[in-house]
């Protein structure tokens, strides 16, 4: 299946604005994103999708491709949409522009789900919750899936809710998993979701995959080992840094 990734890119976050063009590491920040999903080996094209003139400036003093959006899209998706209406190819992967570790074999997974069944029309990934202050934190999405790994429901909340003892989360196969928030999409589907109205689960926990569950579509989901570290506050990009830093002293030594 032919693949594309398309990484959306907006200036005004509202928790650390200009997020995309930091640049203490000597690389924008959008530029880690970028070369990372270029190691993909399965997507033919990598796309930043920005409505922003500086983005689209940066992007193209370090040589990516970018394409210029509306400014009046209301998430991620509408934006990678817009994009995907002129791409030829079978499979859109999103990655969100603020996922400087993303692991590039990831990315590669997620195109496969798709191969493997063809009555999903969305693939994304999880990783094994470690404890329980991550398992009650409802910054952490949870997902549950059935035995043959598609989603069955998303939610901020506990879930699967353990009635009698407490969650064993060393136990394999993971029952407790943290949706990363990263797809891929059958390109026909994405144009169809993205005519969709927000579903009423969708408003109440404020989950876009939950508008695709409400319709009646699959989700299939790929569990990964481990996720990288989104940068959503300017701690987080500090703490990147630094990570990044000590890989470069580590890779000199």
């Amino acid at each position: 299946m032919r693949s594309a990734i398309v990484i959306p890119a907006r200036y005004a976050s509202s928790r650390l604005r200009g997020k995309p063009l930091l640049r203490t590491t000597g690389k924008y920040l959008i530029q880690h994103v970028y070369e990372r999903a270029c190691q993909a080996r399965r997507s033919r094209l990598v796309i930043i999708a920005t409505d922003d003139p500086r983005i689209a400036c940066a992007v193209e003093g370090f040589g990516g491709n970018v394409v210029i959006t509306r400014g009046d899209h209301f998430s991620g998706t509408d934006r990678v949409a817009e994009v995907a209406r002129d791409l030829d190819v079978d499979v859109i992967v999103n990655l969100q522009g603020d996922e400087p570790e993303i692991d590039p074999a990831a990315l590669d997974l997620l195109p496969q789900l798709l191969e493997r069944d063809d009555q999903a029309v969305m693939a994304t990934l999880a990783v094994p919750i470690r404890d329980l202050e991550q398992w009650l934190d409802p910054n952490c999405v949870k997902v549950v899936c059935d035995d043959s790994g598609q989603a069955l429901y998303f939610s901020r909340a506990p879930v699967p809710y353990l009635r009698d003892g407490q969650p064993n989360f060393a136990s394999r196969p993971a029952r407790y998993l943290q949706h990363l928030g990263v797809y891929a999409y059958r390109r026909e589907f994405l144009l169809q979701m993205a005519e969709l109205p927000p579903s009423s689960l969708e408003k109440m926990e404020k989950l876009e995959q939950l508008r695709v569950l409400s319709q009646g579509h699959r989700i299939s989901v790929g569990v990964v080992p481990h996720g990288g570290i989104g940068v959503d506050t300017l701690q987080d990009y500090e703490e990147f840094v630094l990570r990044y830093r000590q890989r470069r002293l580590a890779l000199a030594a």
